[in-house]
């Protein structure tokens, strides 16, 4: 008899731990998925958010108006191939560039075409004043592509500058 009731004892302890050890399983589980579905949201908004706050994206009856007016270009003046070394601490980094720039009118390319040495200038400067971090990204090119035509733009008489296209960009 004593030996039967150690017995049912000793399989209620083994029953219990099972339950028990069971039961830290699921809720190890149930925290594992928490944190995944927590870090998972985490990575989308930061991946997914942009700077420009939601309430300015056009909507539906603006986007083919702003694509039509994209692919709307204004006369092109081509510029030759600027190579320039990267400001970096080694030195060793240079960059190769070609690009368009969009003109407001027609006039504007008479006044580009007295001034090469200024425009090569300006870009040249700006250029090599920049490194690879900043130029390596969308943004670094987006905001490169700025500064150009704002330089540009503040030496120009006859017109003004739309937009600058690469048309080659290589660093090495």
């Amino acid at each position: 008899m004593a030996e039967e009731e150690t017995e049912n004892t000793d399989a209620q302890d083994n029953g219990g731990e099972k339950k028990s050890s069971n039961l830290v399983l699921i809720i190890i589980i149930v925290v594992l998925v928490l944190v995944l579905l927590i870090v998972g949201v985490v990575v989308a908004m930061l991946a997914g958010g942009d700077d420009q706050p939601q309430s300015s994206a056009p909507s539906a009856k603006e986007k083919p108006a702003k694509m039509m007016d994209s692919m709307e270009v204004g006369p092109m003046f081509p510029l030759d191939t600027f190579t320039v070394n990267l400001l970096s601490d080694s030195g060793r980094r240079y960059l190769k560039v070609q690009m368009n720039l969009e003109l407001d009118g027609e006039e504007l390319a008479v006044e580009l075409e007295s001034k090469t040495a200024v425009v090569r200038d300006v870009v040249i400067r700006l250029l090599s004043s920049k490194t690879l971090e900043e130029i390596s990204t969308a943004k670094g090119k987006d905001k490169l592509k700025e500064q150009i035509v704002n330089q540009l733009n503040l030496r120009l008489r006859d017109g003004n500058l739309r937009h600058v296209y690469f048309t080659e960009f290589v660093v090495q």
